[in-house]
């Protein structure tokens, strides 16, 4: 069956303040959603880019994202879907819409996964 990568969006330099409340919440059930359903291959969620993104271009190596945004990519996943218009669906009951980040859906051209959980 086809993958497709959800890019999940978020404000780039959002504080604990302005974050929504019961997002977190949220974000558990969807991903609670994707792991019954069937469709989930692998959701990482990443940590702040503002504190903790090193970029390298050519030999120079910055702190910091690469480029100064609005959104950062705040995590990602990886599903099952027979066709795009499936991923959409899942895609669109991501939290992120409803928080004032977004979401992007790509296809996933291929790629390799290790056995091993990431680390924390």
């Amino acid at each position: 069956m086809p993958q497709y990568a959800i890019l999940i969006y978020a404000k780039a330099h959002g504080d604990e303040a302005e974050v929504v409340p019961g997002a977190r919440e949220a974000h558990e059930r969807h991903f609670e959603e994707m792991v019954e359903s069937g469709a989930l291959v692998a959701a990482f969620a990443l940590q702040p880019a503002a504190d903790t993104a090193t970029s390298i271009r050519g030999d120079v190596v910055t702190d910091g994202p690469f480029v100064d945004a609005k959104e950062v990519i705040a995590g990602f996943a990886i599903v099952e879907a027979p066709d795009l218009d499936a991923a959409l669906r899942i895609a669109r009951a991501n939290p992120a819409t409803q928080q004032g980040g977004g979401v992007e859906v790509r296809p996933v051209a291929g790629g390799f996964v290790a056995d091993r959980p990431a680390s924390a």
